[in-house]
Formats: C-alpha cells, sequence, structure tokens
C-alpha cells in the first residue's frame, strides 16, 4: 500500500519560506518542503518567516512574521487600515509590480482553466494617478461600544472596520458617510444586526458622478418603516449641495445581498445625471454603473476598437446595465440590441437613449439566456456581440446561441480572469478563435483586474 504523504507544518509553527509567485488574490505563494505554503503579505522573489495558522490536505496558510529579504516592489501601505480592512490587498506591493501581477494573473488563468496557450494577453493600461478613483461606495452599518461604526469588512469576516477616510474614494464619498456616522448617533436610529435580523439600518450606498458633480445617497433598511428617514435625508442634504438625492431601499431577506426590490425617494430625484466622454446618463439606486470613470472610458474606447464598426451592423449588448456600452456602440452601428435583468437599469437605459438622441438603440428587458434565444428565434441575429457580465461569467445558453447563429465577432468585457478562461474555453471549442486581450487597471491596490477580449469566427 502506498503510503499517504505527511504533512510538514503544523499549526503555530514557525517556518522560513522563500516565495515564488502569487495565488489569485495577491498572497505569496512558496513551498516548505515540497508542500504549498500561502503567504498573505509576502511578495514573490521575498524570503519570509510565516507563522502557520492553516494545515490543510495539500497546503497551508501562514501568517507573515518577518521578511528576511525583501522585494524591490515592497512598499509602505499608505493606509493605517491596511492590516484591518479588506478592502484592498496590494498596497504592500508598488505600483508597477501590481500591473504586473495582474497581467500574470490572467495569463496564468487562461493556461489552468482555459487550456489557452500563447494568447496574446497585451500589458495592462493603469492610471497615471491611481488614488481617489471609485465614484461609489457600498459599506455596512455596525454598532460597537453603542457607538455607530461605518465601514469595510475585514477581510475574511463580518467585522466592520471603521472607516473614516479611505484612500480609493472619492473624498466626497468619505465625508457623506462621515456626516451620515454622526446623525444616525444623534437620532438613535437602530442599527441591523445579522445574528438576529434585528434593526434597521443595513447598508449605506454613495454614488459619485465624478462630470456632473452630482451624488445620491441609497440607505438599505430591514423593512419599510423608517419614519426618521425624510428628516436624515434633509438633515444630511443640508451640508451638501452636490446631493440631489437620498433613497431608501428595503431590504429584508436574512442572506448577503445588499439591495432588495423597493425603493422610496426620501430627498430630491430618484437617481443623478453623470457624463462619460460626450454622452449623459441617469444612475438609479439599483442600477450598475462602472465605479472608475477614468478607466472607463479607455474599456469602452477598446471595446469600440475591437467590435469594428462601419456604421452596418446590428450589434448586441448584453448585460448591458443603464445602456452606457450601448449607446457608445450606436454611435457607431447601424442597430443595438442591450439586454438587462433588472428593470430599473432598463428605465434608466431608456430614459438615456432619449437623452442622448439614440433612436438606433432597443432594449430588452430579461435574463439574457432567456431573452437572446428568443430573439434569435423570430429572426433577429447579430453581426457583434458584446458581452459584459458579472462575476460568474456567462450563461452556458448565452455562448450556445452566441455559436449557433454563428456571430462574426464577439467582444467580451469580464471583471474576472477565471470565469472569462472558462467562457473563452467554451467558445473555442465552437468555431471561435481569441484573437487579443487587454488588460485594464479598473481598480488599482486590488487583486481584481478587468479585461476586454477580442473573438472572432474561424473561417471554415
Amino acid at each position: 500500500m502506498a503510503q499517504t504523504q505527511q504533512v510538514p507544518v503544523k499549526i503555530g509553527e514557525e517556518i522560513v519560506v522563500e516565495i515564488n509567485g502569487y495565488a489569485t488574490q495577491g498572497e505569496g505563494v512558496g513551498k516548505h518542503k515540497g508542500f504549498i505554503v500561502f503567504v498573505p503579505d509576502s511578495l514573490d522573489g521575498e524570503t519570509v518567516r510565516t507563522k502557520i495558522e492553516m494545515v490543510k490536505k495539500n497546503y497551508a496558510r501562514g501568517e507573515l512574521v518577518a521578511v528576511l529579504k525583501d522585494s524591490p516592489h515592497r512598499v509602505e501601505p499608505a493606509c493605517s487600515l491596511y492590516t484591518l480592512c479588506g478592502g484592498c490587498q496590494l498596497l504592500h506591493l508598488d505600483y508597477e509590480g501590481q500591473l504586473e501581477f495582474k497581467r500574470q494573473r490572467v495569463i496564468d488563468v487562461l493556461e489552468r482553466l482555459g487550456g489557452l496557450n500563447n494568447v496574446q494577453v497585451n500589458p495592462v493600461i493603469g492610471m497615471p494617478d491611481p488614488w481617489k478613483y471609485r465614484n461609489k461606495v457600498q459599506y455596512p452599518f455596525a454598532l460597537a461600544d453603542e457607538q455607530v461604526i461605518i465601514g469595510c469588512y475585514q477581510q475574511g469576516t463580518h467585522n466592520v472596520v471603521d472607516t473614516r477616510e479611505c484612500l480609493i474614494q472619492h473624498n466626497l464619498n468619505s465625508r457623506i458617510m462621515n456626516r451620515l456616522r454622526e446623525l444616525v448617533q444623534g437620532m438613535g436610529i437602530s442599527i441591523y444586526d445579522e445574528n438576529t435580523g434585528r434593526g434597521l439600518l443595513r447598508y449605506v450606498l454613495v454614488k459619485n458622478g465624478f462630470e456632473s458633480g452630482e451624488a445620491m445617497v441609497v440607505l438599505v433598511t430591514n423593512g419599510p418603516e423608517f419614519p426618521e428617514g425624510k428628516e436624515l435625508a434633509r438633515m444630511l442634504a443640508a451640508g451638501f449641495p452636490e446631493l440631489k438625492s437620498v433613497v431608501q431601499n428595503i431590504n429584508t431577506g436574512s442572506g448577503n445581498v445588499v439591495l432588495g426590490d423597493r425603493n422610496k425617494v426620501l430627498y430630491g430625484k430618484d437617481g443623478i445625471i453623470d457624463r462619460l466622454g460626450d454622452l449623459e446618463f441617469k444612475i438609479s439606486a439599483t442600477s450598475f454603473f462602472q465605479v472608475n470613470p477614468a478607466q472607463t472610458k479607455i474599456l469602452y474606447g477598446k471595446a469600440l476598437e475591437y467590435a469594428n464598426l462601419t456604421g452596418k451592423e446590428r450589434v448586441l449588448d448584453a448585460y448591458c446595465g443603464v445602456g452606457t456600452l450601448t449607446l457608445f456602440m450606436a454611435k457607431k452601428a447601424k442597430e443595438v440590441y442591450g439586454i438587462e435583468v433588472i428593470p430599473e437599469a432598463i428605465e434608466d437605459a431608456e430614459e438615456n437613449a432619449i437623452r442622448n438622441n439614440a433612436d438606433n438603440v432597443t432594449f430588452v428587458i430579461g435574463a439574457t439566456e432567456d431573452v437572446l434565444p428568443r430573439l434569435v428565434n423570430i429572426g433577429i441575429d447579430f453581426d457583434v456581440a458584446v458581452v459584459d457580465p458579472p462575476r460568474s461569467g456567462c450563461e452556458q445558453r448565452v455562448l450556445e446561441t452566441l455559436a449557433q447563429v454563428q456571430v462574426g465577432r464577439i467582444v467580451y468585457v469580464s471583471c474576472n480572469p477565471s470565469t472569462l478562461a472558462r467562457d473563452l474555453k467554451f467558445l473555442v471549442n465552437r468555431g471561435y478563435k481569441v484573437q487579443e486581450i487587454q488588460p485594464i487597471d479598473m481598480f488599482p491596490h486590488t487583486y481584481h483586474v478587468e479585461c476586454v477580449t477580442l473573438m472572432s469566427r474561424v473561417e471554415k
């Protein structure tokens, strides 16, 4: 009988490990006596001392104790909350190193999960100034020693870290949060406890129009009754002339989904306006809008370049949100169909089409995997397809339909390299070729990376 390999480490033991590469979320990876050890906060090329805190059959995870030989890319994190907050993962790695990590992550995942070797993955397009770039913040409420706190979850937990300033958030977002914290504390409004299911305030979202200067606050409550809501909204708006909308979102679910499906306007309008390039968009409480406006322009520009439109094409924009990319495509295409499952987003998209005088777009509500086959069945086919799915990637029926109607070009916008690799493999096995991938750094100082992929139908 073959002997089972002995695990060479135990919990609490301190060992020295040479780091050789990164895991998906930016942790350093090394080996001890041939056994894989993950060490968060360590960098490629470093020698570190780590204390083992978790042991599994095939790997262990350790806490960084000391860096014995450091990387030239190591920097002192600029944020005092970095060791507590789960919002950023790469503040100890200089920006050049972050961009290289993200490109290599895409290459590794394509090879490991997609079986796609020698794909052209361009250098990541970074930001000249990768700070204060986020136009949206979403934080939970909590109580600590009877004091209201608002902030990020600690990494891997549901412990809330009180966050009064964030280096990747626009300053206005933080200022609104800080004033809101004071008002909620002073008014004695109850805070939701996920353990008991009691309490009112669950989450707060701030959406900020970088170009328009308009801001919106969404207060997520555990139930419809919010007697202090309008007064709270009025007092909050009194301190911020930029604040044009305060909305109550009602979420009585017990899970981790942030937003419910019912909204009430507490102050001002039901949404705000922002601009991208020469287009103007309405953004509502539950609709999706890219969180990094500067990089979004680059992202959409690359998607347009890959679409290579001449004005004669019928274009599909799947998972279209409020129609941002749809309307960018509409300027160059004969006709564009946008599909989106969230009703409020479709309402915004239709308003945005009118706002931008786009009469060659059609928006259809529903899940893409349901709507797309129906469109094809009634004779509507597409020359170019643009897909921008959530992190879970495309439903298989969407990919099957695209392959079935033999769409000539597919532009795939992805925020998750793992599901991107899975979906590209599916399409490659059905007659498509990956021409090129352009990673874009939409989320500096985190492990996330956005990719725009061009695929074309292989001529037989």
